[in-house]
């Protein structure tokens, strides 16, 4: 038996659109985000608190990102790429 998973999302976090929706959305992307800072830094071989200093914040920000706690603004995700030494493309 085959189940689509917007049924599963339906079921688990509310229909598109709704709130409940949204909200999870929203934390699945700070989750995916602080994640990938994560492995970056871990691959770049450098602490919290090194990337904290090279980008103008403190160590327990950057935790806070990459527990998926708190999304970074645009331009601190740009910093943070850029001091990971990660390159960002838009693309359409």
């Amino acid at each position: 038996d085959v189940t689509c998973i917007d049924t599963i999302m339906d079921e688990k976090f509310g229909k598109a659109g709704t709130p409940e929706r949204d909200n999870f959305r929203k934390e699945a992307f700070a989750f995916c985000v602080g994640k990938i800072i994560f492995d970056a830094r871990k691959s770049e071989k450098i602490t919290q608190s090194e990337l904290a200093f090279k980008i103008g914040t403190n160590k327990s920000y950057i935790s806070r990102i990459e527990h998926g706690i708190v999304e970074p603004s645009a331009g601190l995700f740009l910093r943070i790429i850029d001091a990971l030494g990660l390159k960002f493309e838009i693309v359409k």
